[in-house]
């Protein structure tokens, strides 16, 4: 099996090779750099930027990279979990995005990275391919960051009163984590590691449920497929929005 190294630099290679030579720059960003990358639950987090727009072939040929390669290629698992986008670089420069998602790709005419990427990019993001001068993000200011928590803490209360067996359920209470931490410390760190501070600080109530969440979070290939862990899964909804109710009292503090 390819290490991660390997096939990021395949990945970006036939990324560039699918561009015809347009491309500007590529970064990444995400678990992978903040020491957090879990093979079969963390993404790997990238954002390319090409010179001017992508004519409508370009557009199609990296609209399909991704599924493409993952065909080509069934013995790599990880050239699944990329997920990002392909935008013309420069402010306001209109033209064809190529977004890659969890659910799948598409094109679309509006995407910009959300605060807490722009933070990591400005701060910690790592230049594959291109000019490499972090210097061209902007680094969110505390407002921003905190309007963002804000819209997530209420997506989380609209989407995450129930949960289903994926692990990703169990990983609400790591974003909460994380949020209040950024809100206290003004900083951006791992999932894992606010899951720690959390759990040491005694942020919240039913401590266990962060316990066993870090303990899948380490090593998830173990409970993927174990149906006790999947149960459970299904029955956290109550358990994220007791973690929220935390959020919300941090929240109201910080604004």
């Amino acid at each position: 099996m390819k290490t991660v190294l390997e096939t990021i630099r395949g990945m970006v290679s036939a990324m560039v090779d699918a561009a015809d030579g347009r491309m500007h720059s590529v970064w990444l960003y995400g678990s992978l750099l903040l020491d957090d990358f879990r093979p079969g639950w963390s993404d790997i987090d990238f954002i390319a930027y090409t010179d001017g727009a992508l004519s409508e072939p370009q557009a199609g040929r990296l609209l399909t990279l991704r599924q493409e390669l993952s065909v080509a290629c069934p013995e790599d698992p990880l050239l699944a979990c990329f997920e990002g986008a392909f935008l013309p670089f420069g402010k306001d420069v209109p033209g064809r995005i190529v977004y890659w998602g969890t659910g799948g790709q598409r094109i679309v005419t509006d995407y910009a990275p959300d605060p807490f990427a722009r933070w990591q990019l400005a701060r910690r993001g790592l230049c594959l391919y291109g000019n490499g001068d972090r210097s061209m993000f902007a680094c969110p200011d505390r407002a921003e960051m905190v309007s963002a928590i804000r819209r997530h803490y209420e997506s989380i209360r609209k989407y995450a009163g129930q949960t289903g067996e994926s692990l990703y359920s169990c990983g609400w209470l790591l974003d909460i984590a994380r949020c209040i931490y950024t809100l206290r410390f003004s900083d951006v760190i791992s999932k894992t590691a606010a899951g720690e501070w959390a759990l040491a600080e005694g942020i919240f109530p039913d401590a266990g449920a962060l316990e066993r969440t870090l303990l899948i979070r380490r090593e998830p290939m173990r409970y993927k497929q174990d149906r006790d862990t999947r149960v459970w899964l299904g029955s956290l909804g109550p358990t994220v929005q007791r973690y929220a109710d935390v959020l919300e009292k941090e929240l109201d503090s910080a604004e």
